[in-house]
């Protein structure tokens, strides 16, 4: 009796999704094989086939279809809904096509969507009949469960701040019911907790505060680094709101009396945007805040940090120097990671090792080796560098030198022939060394193997539509912080009462202010011999360096912000002239 001869399976094309599987290393050629079998019996495709017999879940499906498509992929489970983009497209149109909105925005005439089959041209076309034909379809892919889900979570609640609140005045907030269903849009809380977290990614905030006081809840945000109250909502909403946050950031709810710390991600606009979340117990209760690491504001392009053109000559000579430490100061809030993050990706090359030790790591980075000192790990700034330089790196970045052991394994890392880049906590660049030698780093060490240090703060950039000139001349206040060359120049100030497009602030966006210091030879000798603050700030004065105040008042005088806004974050006292 002859052995029964299996019928020949087609391989995959190039190209194709099995294919793309197989040089991942999700699936086996094997499995692959079986899978086309079952294709051909059952009809289905093969994507369904491989998740119904188990051989990749729906999510190593979704990032191999991505990355064959060519498309953005993303996940439904995580994604806080857009009021504007679910009003856009009719329920029974998402159902149809298998679609669901992510975003919609209206100053671009964008819609996104996300759909298991992206780039769907008969959706497009009765979306553009029913949106109008301006409107600019993007795709996204998601996986089909996660989009009918996902339309049958979020289509026919209310998201606005006002009818969820209405919503839950008419009946009693089950913060237990709230604990059992943590992903459920039918619970009021969710749903505004979501929505305080899209409105403060909308409105460019870096940090939302929820301040429980003994009658309400005070919220506020940081945008461009100024504190702003947006709501006031009742304190009988408090509990079940920090229940939420607490279910979504992994933290203990039976907890109240000991600070926590924890993460969410979420998809806010069709992006994913992270969020560290910190509780503090009060006298009035818990205290929220939470900061907004919206990758997509927060990485910016080396060439786009806006620095004069002289010092990006003076920056890419010291980012030229092989070996020595590169420290970067300012207090909290000043864009220090956003610098060294632009630094960083700009000196990412195939043939160069980056690695970091950061606390926590904040933003990831393609290719670079991060390690995070708060996440369980045991390891510290200095027993991590030790460790780091055992991994062949050429670049380090170490969070902060905060202890002398941090410092002495900074400084023994440079001295082996490597980078590094890290962060001080002083004033002005020039204080750094007398910091340095608080933490125990003699002359001698410092001599050689500083490359430089930038110090920075953050300015508000005023609004271009409503800013008010003022020509400097002898009988305004402006002019005494300005030498005579000035006198006839226009600056400009904030509009007192703003306008639509700044939110009625006078100020959008922000940039740093900085003064580079390169040590030089000469400078070298200085520190060597262990030199005063004054005979290093007059030796770096005398070969060209400019100090915050002065680089502050030569953007007032391009007029990208306001003299007030600069001495807000610096001291300009010292620049006042004599009245002329």
């Amino acid at each position: 009796m002859s052995e029964a001869v299996e019928a020949p399976v087609t391989p995959a094309p190039k190209g194709r999704l099995g294919d793309a599987l197989l040089a991942q290393g999700v699936i086996t050629a094997d499995q692959l094989h079986v899978a086309l079998l079952e294709q051909q019996r059952s009809g289905r495709k093969l994507g369904e086939v491989l998740v119904a017999l188990g051989f990749v879940t729906e999510a190593a499906l979704q990032e191999a279809l991505s990355a064959k498509l060519g498309q953005q992929s993303v996940q439904l489970d995580q994604i806080v809904a857009d009021p504007e983009a679910l009003r856009r497209v009719p329920k029974s149109l998402a159902q149809r096509f298998l679609m669901f909105p992510l975003a919609y925005d209206a100053a671009a005439q964008q819609l996104l969507l996300a759909s298991p089959t992206p780039g769907d041209i008969v959706a497009a076309d009765m979306l553009r009949a029913q949106l109008g034909p301006g409107v600019r379809i993007e795709w996204a892919l998601a996986s089909a469960p996660e989009v009918t889900q996902a339309i049958e979570r979020f289509y026919g609640f209310d998201f606005s701040i006002d009818g969820i609140l209405r919503e839950i005045e008419t009946g009693e907030v089950d913060v237990t019911g709230l604990a059992r269903s943590q992903q459920g849009y039918s619970h009021p809380i969710v749903r505004l907790v979501d929505v305080l977290l899209s409105d403060a990614v909308h409105r460019r905030a870096s940090d939302l505060h929820l301040e429980p006081e003994g009658a309400f809840v005070r919220v506020r945000y940081r945008i461009d680094g100024v504190l702003r109250q947006v709501r006031t909502l009742h304190v009988r909403y408090w509990p079940a709101i920090l229940v939420r946050v607490k279910l979504m950031s992994g933290m203990n709810i039976a907890e109240n009396r000991a600070p926590q710390d924890g993460r969410c991600t979420l998809v806010v606009s069709g992006r994913t945007v992270d969020f560290r979340v910190s509780v503090q117990p009060t006298i009035h209760g818990e205290n929220l805040v939470l900061r907004v690491l919206d990758a997509k504001r927060a990485i910016v392009p080396y060439r786009e940090l806006g620095l004069w053109p002289e010092q990006y000559q003076l920056l890419d000579l010291m980012l030229a120097r092989p070996e020595g430490v590169l420290l970067v100061t300012g207090p909290t809030g000043s864009g220090k990671t956003t610098t060294l993050y632009a630094i960083l990706s700009h000196l990412n090359r195939e043939g160069v090792n980056i690695m970091t030790l950061e606390d926590p790591v904040e933003y990831p980075l393609p290719r670079v080796r991060q390690t995070s000192t708060s996440d369980g790990t045991k390891i510290d700034f200095a027993g991590g560098i030790r460790s780091l330089m055992r991994q062949d790196p050429d670049i380090i970045l170490v969070g902060e030198v905060r202890d002398p052991e941090t410092a002495e394994m900074a400084f023994r890392a440079a001295m082996t022939g490597h980078q590094v880049f890290t962060t001080l906590h002083t004033n002005s660049a020039l204080r750094s060394f007398s910091r340095l030698k608080n933490l125990g780093v003699l002359p001698d060490i410092m001599a050689g193997n500083i490359i430089g240090v930038q110090a920075q703060r953050l300015v508000r950039r005023l609004c271009p539509h409503c800013k008010e000139p003022i020509t400097l001349n002898e009988t305004v206040p402006e002019a005494a912080f300005f030498d005579g060359s000035a006198i006839g120049s226009t600056i400009f100030r904030a509009h007192p009462g703003g306008c639509e497009r700044c939110d009625f602030q006078g100020y959008r966006g922000r940039f740093a202010i900085m003064e580079l210091l390169r040590v030089d030879p000469g400078f070298d000798e200085l520190l060597a011999r262990d030199a005063t603050l004054g005979e290093l700030t007059a030796y770096a004065h005398a070969h060209g360096f400019v100090d915050m105040a002065r680089d502050g008042l030569r953007r007032v005088l391009a007029g990208e912000t306001s003299l007030e806004e600069v001495g807000r974050v610096v001291d300009l006292t010292g620049l006042l002239t004599a009245p002329r």
